[in-house]
């Protein structure tokens, strides 16, 4: 029987950052991937020579040593990076009676936003200092340094002292909602509508379900780093991410499905794959959802029932409709990566289909696109139920994909004359190949209705990591869960000694690995 340190389910960034890292500090780790593609919700595919990204596009301080994305950290500690080209403004936001240009530059941004209301540019600019303050003392501490056991504030206060003391003021906020801070600040309704549209894009929740950190992160990152896409897509990021794991003795199967986690008297003895074979681990990481690690990788008396029933009771984001499209590119040469857009201001921006995202990343890396083409990607919120393989399917797809066609042709009018491929993607889709519980992208739990439930099972030996364990569905809470994860299964000197390589850029190579 094969035999490892660890074994992780699932090779979204969570489980490659926790698999990497546990490499890294030298434990025989073995991640198992059902599908043929790494990255889970952040794999790229290719289709007639289009690179298109599955999930996440939107990306900041990949390539800036100074930056506190967690992801940025990990590959450093990994002895890898990837290329990536800055820009800015980073979107632009389309209204129905108005288009505005957001900008990662403070100074921009608010000269944009005054031009349609001055009020708005002064309370943006209140609104940032009191974020900033909580970033500040955040930011000072790496990503790389925490842990998610008893040792986290006792090796903080030792290691970052003034990043602690400074933090003190601000503790109540860390416990507040976006929403708070705007009640306290912003009286402008183009404003407040702004903000709920920004914690929308980043969490799935409006500001008052938004946890303020969360977002204290995005205007720091926005502030102080760079905004940068990398060079070949998402996938990069992921393969870059294995290469790092591989570097570092860690091994990959790829269409290997776990069928079950072997438990016995509460303890993780490894796992059972759909082929029967049995692979012993000391401890266990699920890369799975909250809701898919309980329902399908454990045996219902694995768990306490309690704790089972609250895990299952947890709400989970909708879904989505993702339409991925190439489309010929002449005369569009003065166009820009990211949009939003909102087609009706009276609703709902959290109702299906009004707010639809787009990415067109072949603006900024031509190779993901064939010569004289572009990639584009646009998704919209997407309720699971009612959705069923049916004679009805492709009808209602294509139905179901007309508002995010109408959302195109705001950034290019006569998009569907230029369409070349065309792939509609639905929240069957998502269960199907993400093997994701009811295509979520995580759990919705809003800010002050309880805590996420973090890397800890009550089964001995079995951890967790990805979007249903830390606040936020983005790249960097995924990647910091694996963090957490990875350094609290080894001691603290292990962890301590890998931030001090990091701290004073040590080169890291092969050879270091114990």
């Amino acid at each position: 029987m094969a035999s490892y340190d660890v074994v992780v389910i699932g090779s979204g960034i969570g489980g490659l950052v926790a698999a990497g890292l546990l490499a890294r500090y030298g434990r025989r780790v073995l991640v198992c991937e059902s599908h043929t593609l790494p990255g889970g919700a952040a794999h790229s595919f290719k289709r007639q020579g289009f690179t298109f990204d599955s999930g996440p596009s939107f990306y900041c301080g990949l390539a800036d040593p100074t930056s506190c994305n967690p992801l940025r950290e990990v590959l450093s500690a990994l002895g890898e990076s990837v290329a990536a080209v800055a820009y800015d403004p980073l979107g632009h936001y389309h209204f129905p009676d108005r288009t505005l240009a957001i900008y990662g530059d403070a100074n921009h941004y608010q000269a944009s936003l005054a031009e349609i209301s001055p009020q708005a540019a002064q309370e943006l600019q209140a609104l940032t200092e009191k974020m900033l303050a909580i970033y500040r003392p955040l930011g000072a501490i790496p990503t790389l340094a925490l842990r998610a056991d008893g040792w986290l504030l006792p090796l903080l206060a030792q290691r970052f002292p003034k990043a602690m003391v400074q933090l003190l003021p601000q503790l109540r906020g860390l416990g507040r909602s976006m929403g708070d801070f705007v009640d306290e600040t912003v009286r402008d309704p183009w404003l407040r509508q702004l903000i709920d549209l920004e914690c929308f894009l980043l969490s799935g929740m409006k500001a008052h379900e938004t946890v303020a950190p969360e977002m204290a992160f995005m205007f720091g990152e926005r502030a102080t780093s760079v905004i940068d896409y990398p060079i070949g897509g998402s996938g990069a990021i992921v393969e870059a991410l294995v290469r790092g794991l591989k570097r570092w003795g860690g091994e990959l199967r790829l269409g290997t499905h776990v069928d079950k986690i072997w438990v016995e008297q509460n303890q993780a003895q490894g796992i059972v794959l759909q082929t029967g074979e049995h692979i012993r681990a000391d401890q266990v990481i699920s890369n799975a959802t909250l809701w898919d690690t309980c329902n399908h990788l454990l045996d219902e008396a694995d768990l306490p029932q309690k704790y089972r029933q609250k895990f299952l009771s947890t709400p989970a984001v909708d879904s989505f409709m993702h339409l991925h499209l190439g489309i010929r590119a002449e005369g569009l040469e003065d166009l820009t990566i990211h949009h939003v857009v909102v087609h009706d201001r009276e609703q709902d921006i959290t109702a299906p289909g009004n707010t639809c995202m787009i990415s067109i990343p072949s603006v900024l890396d031509p190779s993901l696109a064939p010569v004289g083409h572009h990639v584009v990607h646009a998704y919209t919120l997407e309720p699971y139920a009612g959705w069923q393989r049916d004679g009805d399917y492709g009808e209602k797809k294509a139905a179901k994909a007309q508002p995010l066609l109408r959302a195109l042709q705001r950034v290019v009018p006569d998009i569907c004359d230029r369409i070349t491929l065309q792939l509609i993607g639905t929240p069957l889709t998502h269960q199907r190949f993400l093997r994701r519980h009811q295509g979520t992208y995580g759990p919705a739990i809003a800010a002050g209705q309880g805590l996420f439930p973090g890397c800890r099972t009550p089964i001995k030996g079995l951890y967790r990591v990805g979007d249903s364990t830390l606040p936020g569905i983005g790249v960097p809470a995924v990647a910091a869960s694996g963090i957490l994860c990875a350094n609290s299964l080894v001691s603290p000197r292990e962890a301590a000694a890998l931030l001090d390589l990091q701290t004073c850029k040590t080169p890291l190579n092969a050879s270091e690995r114990p």
